[in-house]
């Protein structure tokens, strides 16, 4: 499995990519090096998330739809939303998160797991909390 490394705020992580979306895993991976701001989330709880508005995430042609699409991530787990309800996103769960919107309950595919460095998700998650928006970058290790 491909292991990414996200710079974000200072820190640096690595994380694994899931077996179960392989299809986002797939079209995410043609991205990177992937660059962004990282905000803190408004209705989730403690996690940080990448605002994309109408961005399309796209896997032989087609528009990635759910796969292994989850509310409730656990601390470490990425979650890419498709949009739907609200707009396409990344998501970051530094805490106890239960992915909303202002609309209601989603769901996002779990498509990576920070394994390394995860103590110091708080960290971040506080630093965007408090300081604003983060550059994060996404980007594969080989």
């Amino acid at each position: 499995m491909p292991q990414i490394r996200i710079t974000a705020g200072g820190h640096h992580f690595l994380a694994e990519t899931h077996p179960e979306a392989p299809e986002t895993v797939a079209a995410f991976l043609k991205l990177l090096p992937y660059r962004q701001k990282l905000i803190h989330v408004r209705w989730s709880g403690e996690g940080c998330w990448v605002p994309l508005g109408d961005y399309v995430l796209e896997h032989n042609g087609r528009r990635v739809g759910f796969e292994n699409h989850t509310s409730h991530p656990s601390v470490g787990d990425v979650l890419f939303y498709p949009g739907g309800y609200s707009e396409t996103e990344i998501i970051l769960a530094y805490g106890s998160c239960s992915f909303s919107s202002k609309m209601g309950q989603l769901a996002g595919n779990h498509f990576l797991t920070i394994t390394e460095e995860r103590e110091q998700l708080r960290a971040l998650g506080t630093k965007v909390l408090w300081e604003g928006a983060q550059d994060v970058l996404f980007e594969r290790v080989d």
